[in-house]
């Protein structure tokens, strides 16, 4: 392939979840990747999973794209200025290519391609089907004529006679080339928990999953023919505006530590640059195997699977107790969803008690079945350490943790619900001093208070 002055990309979507986008997507980044290309992704939605295999593979930041979590323009944005820094662009879409969040397909992957200007590659479930396949592939191609379907993916395919009759189907009924057909297998690169894929950081051969997923793309699927297939990424003249910096302060660098290992490792790409541009040095932290906190103005821990770690973060007492020390000194904390958990009081799986860091009064247990799942829009109602009363935020939750019991009272939380379950009664956040935990994440270009907010009560704690 001949090189390129202008990235070049398109948009992996799917007839629905479980379609094989992720296997496609990771295998195409990896591969191209390792042809030498410099490739930058994307995915769709508030994802975290998905974007870390694709962040893994490219072995670049994945970002993600949100028309609910931020305006439209400030996704168009942030697109053009991180993919002006490759040649390759992936971009993963979410649940079918047509699936939004109302019938008119609303935030859906065919939306967000058509604003972005580029092209659809088609991954199909071939399972037990065949000329049906066509089928599919045609009412996609004709239900909205402004996307621009360019190629299929077979996947699951049984054998080569299968491959055979959906591919002549496919081709002969809507003239959309099949670019690669991957057979049925009986080993599942990505095992499945919870929320879908299980994340890299728990997956003990991510490293070897990846190799392996290249070696699928290069072996049956048309590299070259994807790559024609790809469309030149608009060319946008768009300048970075520092949102998030302090002129007056921006020279009085604070550090925030960062909670990164198996537990915690839910943090988008743009949070930690949005922090970093607010005035912050990141500090990594591992909270299984660090004996205390090091020396920070601030601290934020996202979400991840702390149950599955729980019996480590609970048996690292002295690290629980240099952050329950630090929080009652003043240290601003930010805590989401898994960060939430860890501050509380102890979690309980399979009828035993893990003790936690114990700031909150907070027994939590899982369950089997989501106890939240979707997009979340708050208002701050009460005095929190981050954001003035009156501030709308939009975000999401993932969870299948429970309240099992608490002490406190709902009129001490400090958002309240307008979409979304929240902690309990409506509400979410919980503040004690410098801290705030939620059940809710944000994304920083959606909310732009947050970064600055933080930086800034760290700045303060610093200068105490």
């Amino acid at each position: 392939m001949q090189s390129v002055n202008r990235p070049r990309g398109l948009v992996v979507a799917g007839l629905g979840g479980g379609s094989g986008k992720s296997l496609v997507s990771v295998g195409l980044a990896a591969a191209f990747a390792r042809q030498g290309r410099t490739v930058i992704t994307f995915k769709k939605g508030p994802d975290y999973i998905d974007a870390g295999w694709l962040s893994l593979a490219a072995a670049h930041h994945c970002y993600n794209l949100d028309a609910f979590l931020m305006p439209a323009e400030t996704m168009l944005q942030s697109f053009y200025e991180h993919a002006g820094q490759g040649e390759i662009i992936i971009v993963e879409g979410n649940r079918g290519l047509y699936d939004g969040v109302d019938s008119a397909g609303t935030y859906s992957t065919a939306e967000l391609a058509k604003s972005l200007g580029l092209p659809i590659l088609l991954v199909v479930d071939c399972t037990k089907t065949t000329r049906t396949v066509a089928a599919m592939v045609l009412g996609c191609q004709q239900l909205d004529k402004e996307v621009d379907l360019r190629g299929v993916v077979l996947n699951r395919v049984g054998s080569k006679r299968h491959e055979d009759i959906v591919r002549q189907a496919v081709e002969k009924y809507t003239g959309v080339p099949v670019v690669g057909a991957i057979p049925r297998s009986k080993h599942d690169v990505f095992p499945q928990r919870h929320l879908g894929i299980t994340p890299c950081p728990e997956h003990s051969g991510a490293e070897e999953a990846i190799d392996s997923l290249a070696e699928k793309a290069m072996k049956y699927l048309d590299l070259v023919a994807v790559y024609k297939l790809m469309a030149d990424v608009p060319e946008k003249l768009m300048t970075h505006d520092a949102v998030y910096s302090d002129s007056e302060n921006i020279s009085r660098i604070v550090r925030i530590g960062v909670l990164r290992d198996a537990a915690f490792q839910f943090y988008y790409a743009e949070n930690l640059e949005a922090l970093k541009e607010a005035g912050a040095e990141l500090v990594e932290i591992n909270a299984l195997t660090a004996s205390e906190l090091p020396v920070i103005d601030g601290l934020y821990i996202g979400g991840g699977f702390p149950e599955t770690s729980a019996g480590q973060l609970s048996a690292n007492i002295s690290f629980r107790q240099s952050v329950k020390m630090a929080a009652a000194q003043g240290l601003p904390i930010y805590a989401e969803c898994g960060g939430l958990i860890y501050l509380g009081g102890s979690m309980v799986l399979e009828g035993e008690d893990f003790p936690l860091v114990g700031i909150f009064p907070v027994k939590f247990g899982l369950e089997k079945r989501p106890q939240a799942h979707g997009y979340t829009e708050l208002e701050t109602t009460g005095d929190n350490p981050f954001y003035p009363v009156g501030t709308e935020i939009k975000g999401h939750e993932f969870r299948y943790s429970k309240i099992l019991s608490w002490t406190g009272k709902v009129d001490s939380l400090a958002l309240e619900m307008k979409r979304g379950v929240g902690f309990v009664g409506g509400k979410d956040g919980l503040v004690y001093n410098n801290v705030l935990a939620l059940y809710t994440h944000i994304h920083a270009l959606g909310t732009p208070e947050w970064a600055p907010a933080l930086v800034a009560k760290a700045r303060e704690y610093s200068g105490k």
